[in-house]
């Protein structure tokens, strides 16, 4: 098996949800978290920033509960800096909405939620790469009480906040419930390409591209042995990841080819699931896909 890696400039570009109520669903990403709405129709929405699309919302009433097998943990907001993160918070603050709770990574810091549905979410902001203390062994993460005092202080003295997110904001990674650690873990580093930042004992790994501290998380925390990821169930439907040239689409399919692992090439696209059943989506040449579309 080929260990190549996937390059710096790889990025989670999309997740897609399904959703029993658009219409709860929509009224909390844009009126609790500030997206924008870029479209919706035929019961799909496409939501995000003013720049960027990130979200996909897809409605079937009838869906089935992925209680009880693989399935989202979470997926993570990015946002540009500690003001706007604050910022993000007040908003949470005025609409009286629950948080799940609140830590220091260390690489980051960040705020954790459900929506309406019972899909986690967290939004956070980087600290400076510079600063993240790396070794052999990756990067150190950890898990540490948030200074939500000096958090809500970078958003300045009024209660107001800024009329929806900053045009910067963007998908940073996705967090997984899977069925094994190792399995996962071993598709996820041999086969896609990442590499592991850091892992928490036998529970949970970190993993990305291009030194990031994760573009994927992975964990077995209520989920080891389960079964694999109901297709058509809540919550997540697929997540993107944009891979930046030709050549790293190219040495992803082989590398799925070499796996034995089954994959659908269509329009530039690499469509394949993981061991627990995770849908993936690959896009070549995702930066200049990107650029094109915001150029119209």
């Amino acid at each position: 098996m080929s260990l190549s890696r996937l390059p710096a400039g790889t990025r989670v570009g999309e997740v897609a949800l399904t959703v029993t109520d658009m219409e709860g669903a929509l009224a909390f990403y844009r009126e609790v978290l500030g997206l924008h709405l870029h479209e919706s129709a035929g019961g799909e929405a496409l939501l995000g920033s003013s720049e960027a699309r990130f979200l996909r919302l897809v409605e079937d009433p009838a869906a089935p509960s992925g209680e009880g097998r693989a399935r989202l943990y979470h997926f993570a907001v990015l946002f540009p800096s500690r003001a706007t993160l604050a910022f993000a918070l007040r908003r949470l603050l005025a609409a009286r909405w629950p948080l799940a709770g609140a830590a220091d990574h260390l690489v980051s810091e960040a705020l954790y939620l459900s929506d309406p549905e019972g899909n986690g979410i967290e939004l956070y902001r980087d600290r400076p790469s510079e600063r993240w203390e790396r070794s052999a062994g990756g990067i150190r993460m950890d898990t540490l009480p948030l200074d939500v005092e000096s958090l809500l202080a970078e958003a300045g003295g009024s209660d107001g906040h800024p009329i929806g997110v900053p045009p910067a904001t963007r998908m940073g990674h996705v967090h997984l419930h899977v069925r094994d650690l190792e399995e996962a873990e071993r598709f996820y580093r041999e086969v896609v390409g990442l590499e592991r930042m850091a892992r928490f004992g036998g529970s949970a790994s970190f993993l990305a591209a291009g030194g990031y501290h994760h573009h994927l998380g992975i964990n077995t925390w209520g989920t080891a042995g389960a079964p694999r990821a109901l297709q058509g169930a809540r919550g997540l439907r697929w997540y993107r990841l944009g891979l930046p040239t030709s050549e790293a689409w190219e040495g992803l399919a082989g590398r799925l080819q070499e796996n034995g692992t089954e994959a659908e090439r269509e329009a530039g696209e690499l469509r394949f699931r993981d061991p627990s059943g995770h849908r993936v989506i690959a896009d070549r040449d995702w930066t200049a896909a990107r650029a094109d579309e915001e150029e119209r």
